[in-house]
């Protein structure tokens, strides 16, 4: 079965990556199962990898997870390139990096940012910027302003500096 075999590569690269810096530490896997969304290309599989931290000090968490959660978003990149590297298509999978409970956390603050701007587009019929997101934070505002009908969401601009803007859906279909 893919999933397992997606999941382990996943558990043991992260395991062994943090070994390399000094870090001893077990993995845990879940499988985040992807809502079906109406679209003719399926998400792939997301798994969550969460660094357990019972053995880690508190500045061994704060540095693995970086400013603003910086390392932690390059440490899942690098997870989501080089796990996927060579894969046949259906063996491609997502991974989401976990410490600390701070995914979660910025989870939240996103999905709030995604409903201010969803308040500020609608009262002021003007697109609003949102700067400063990860890629996978942008991508977690797009499938969240999904739901949505009235409102359209895409990328611009240029890595390290292309925002999230939000504005009115071009047509409303009733």
């Amino acid at each position: 079965m893919m999933v397992d075999s997606s999941m382990q590569r996943g558990q043991q690269w992260l395991k062994t990556l943090l070994q390399l810096t000094g870090i001893s530490t077990e993995i845990q896997g879940n499988l985040e199962i992807a809502q079906p969304q109406d679209s003719d290309s399926p998400e792939p599989d997301n798994y969550w990898l969460t660094i357990d931290e019972t053995n880690l000090t508190p500045e061994q968490i704060q540095v693995l997870i970086g400013t603003d959660g910086s390392v932690l978003d390059a440490i899942q990149y690098l997870a989501n390139s080089v796990l996927n590297l060579n894969q046949p298509e259906e063996g491609q999978a997502s991974y989401t990096i976990e410490l600390n409970g701070y995914r979660v956390k910025r989870q939240a603050e996103i999905r709030a940012m995604a409903e201010a701007a969803a308040d500020e587009v609608r009262s002021s019929g003007q697109e609003v910027e949102i700067k400063s997101l990860s890629s996978a934070e942008r991508r977690q505002i797009h499938t969240f302003l999904k739901e949505f009908p009235d409102l359209e969401t895409f990328s611009r601009g240029k890595e390290p500096h292309r925002h999230l803007v939000v504005r009115p859906a071009a047509t409303v279909e009733l």
